[in-house]
Protein backbone atom coordinates (compact mmCIF):
# COMPACT_ATOMS: atom_id res chain seq x y z
CA UNK A 1 0.00 0.00 0.00
CA UNK A 2 1.43 3.36 -1.02
CA UNK A 3 1.72 6.22 1.41
CA UNK A 4 3.07 8.90 -0.91
CA UNK A 5 1.12 9.76 -4.03
CA UNK A 6 2.65 11.90 -6.75
CA UNK A 7 -0.56 12.77 -8.60
CA UNK A 8 -1.86 15.25 -6.00
CA UNK A 9 -1.11 18.88 -5.21
CA UNK A 10 1.39 18.76 -2.37
CA UNK A 11 1.51 21.12 0.63
CA UNK A 12 3.03 21.25 4.11
CA UNK A 13 0.02 19.54 5.73
CA UNK A 14 0.24 16.59 3.36
CA UNK A 15 4.00 16.46 3.91
CA UNK A 16 3.48 16.22 7.69
CA UNK A 17 0.85 13.50 7.25
CA UNK A 18 3.07 11.50 4.88
CA UNK A 19 6.08 11.80 7.20
CA UNK A 20 4.01 10.59 10.17
CA UNK A 21 2.68 7.63 8.17
CA UNK A 22 6.17 6.75 6.91
CA UNK A 23 7.52 6.89 10.47
CA UNK A 24 4.82 4.50 11.68
CA UNK A 25 5.50 2.09 8.82
CA UNK A 26 9.30 2.41 8.90
CA UNK A 27 10.53 3.20 12.43
CA UNK A 28 14.18 3.18 11.31
CA UNK A 29 13.56 6.54 9.59
CA UNK A 30 15.04 9.54 11.30
CA UNK A 31 12.85 12.64 10.87
CA UNK A 32 13.85 15.91 12.51
CA UNK A 33 12.14 19.28 12.66
CA UNK A 34 15.10 21.59 12.00
CA UNK A 35 13.28 24.90 12.13
CA UNK A 36 10.25 26.85 11.10
CA UNK A 37 9.34 29.06 8.18
CA UNK A 38 8.53 32.75 8.51
CA UNK A 39 4.86 31.75 8.92
CA UNK A 40 5.68 29.11 11.53
CA UNK A 41 5.44 26.00 9.36
CA UNK A 42 7.85 23.19 10.31
CA UNK A 43 10.86 22.43 8.14
CA UNK A 44 11.87 18.77 8.23
CA UNK A 45 14.96 16.74 7.39
CA UNK A 46 14.78 13.00 6.84
CA UNK A 47 17.90 10.89 7.35
CA UNK A 48 18.22 7.55 5.57
CA UNK A 49 21.12 5.33 6.53
CA UNK A 50 23.98 5.43 8.98
CA UNK A 51 27.10 5.48 6.85
CA UNK A 52 30.00 7.90 6.87
CA UNK A 53 29.43 9.17 3.32
CA UNK A 54 26.96 12.05 3.37
CA UNK A 55 24.58 13.27 0.67
CA UNK A 56 22.01 16.08 0.89
CA UNK A 57 18.92 16.58 -1.28
CA UNK A 58 16.40 19.39 -1.01
CA UNK A 59 13.14 20.27 -2.73
CA UNK A 60 10.62 23.09 -3.02
CA UNK A 61 13.14 25.87 -2.58
CA UNK A 62 10.98 28.14 -4.73
CA UNK A 63 7.18 28.15 -4.60
CA UNK A 64 6.51 26.80 -8.08
CA UNK A 65 8.92 23.89 -7.53
CA UNK A 66 6.38 22.10 -5.28
CA UNK A 67 6.41 19.04 -7.58
CA UNK A 68 9.93 18.22 -6.39
CA UNK A 69 8.61 17.46 -2.89
CA UNK A 70 6.45 14.44 -3.81
CA UNK A 71 9.29 13.16 -6.01
CA UNK A 72 11.70 13.10 -3.03
CA UNK A 73 9.00 11.77 -0.71
CA UNK A 74 8.32 8.91 -3.14
CA UNK A 75 12.06 8.19 -3.20
CA UNK A 76 12.03 7.99 0.62
CA UNK A 77 9.13 5.53 0.49
CA UNK A 78 10.75 3.42 -2.25
CA UNK A 79 14.03 3.38 -0.31
CA UNK A 80 12.23 2.18 2.83
CA UNK A 81 10.35 -0.53 0.95
CA UNK A 82 13.61 -1.75 -0.60
CA UNK A 83 15.34 -1.73 2.79
CA UNK A 84 12.59 -3.81 4.41
CA UNK A 85 12.45 -6.22 1.45
CA UNK A 86 16.26 -6.48 1.27
CA UNK A 87 16.08 -5.56 -2.39
CA UNK A 88 17.78 -3.09 -4.69
CA UNK A 89 16.64 0.29 -5.91
CA UNK A 90 17.94 1.69 -9.19
CA UNK A 91 20.54 -1.08 -9.19
CA UNK A 92 21.86 -0.34 -5.68
CA UNK A 93 21.58 -2.68 -2.73
CA UNK A 94 19.71 -0.55 -0.22
CA UNK A 95 21.09 -2.53 2.73
CA UNK A 96 24.64 -1.77 1.57
CA UNK A 97 23.75 1.85 0.88
CA UNK A 98 22.09 2.18 4.31
CA UNK A 99 25.30 1.04 6.01
CA UNK A 100 27.73 3.02 3.86
CA UNK A 101 25.96 6.35 3.36
CA UNK A 102 23.76 8.82 5.20
CA UNK A 103 21.26 10.50 2.90
CA UNK A 104 19.75 13.71 4.25
CA UNK A 105 16.58 14.94 2.55
CA UNK A 106 14.85 18.25 3.19
CA UNK A 107 11.62 17.65 1.27
CA UNK A 108 10.17 21.16 1.56
CA UNK A 109 12.59 24.02 2.15
CA UNK A 110 9.95 26.71 1.53
CA UNK A 111 6.54 25.61 2.89
CA UNK A 112 5.27 29.22 2.82
CA UNK A 113 5.98 29.55 -0.89
CA UNK A 114 4.37 26.19 -1.64
CA UNK A 115 1.28 27.31 0.28
CA UNK A 116 1.12 30.52 -1.73
CA UNK A 117 1.22 28.54 -4.96
CA UNK A 118 -2.04 26.76 -4.17
CA UNK A 119 -3.89 29.04 -1.81
CA UNK A 120 -2.79 32.54 -2.81
CA UNK A 121 -2.03 35.60 -0.75
CA UNK A 122 -4.81 35.06 1.78
CA UNK A 123 -2.69 32.12 2.97
CA UNK A 124 -0.50 34.72 4.67
CA UNK A 125 -3.24 35.85 7.05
Amino acid sequence: MSIVFTNVSYNSNLLRQNLNMLLRAYPFLNVQNVGTSVLGKPIYVVKLGRGTKKVFYSASIHANEWITTPVLMKFIEDYCISYVNRSSLYGYSIRNLFNSASIYIMPMVNPDGVGLTFIGLFFLY
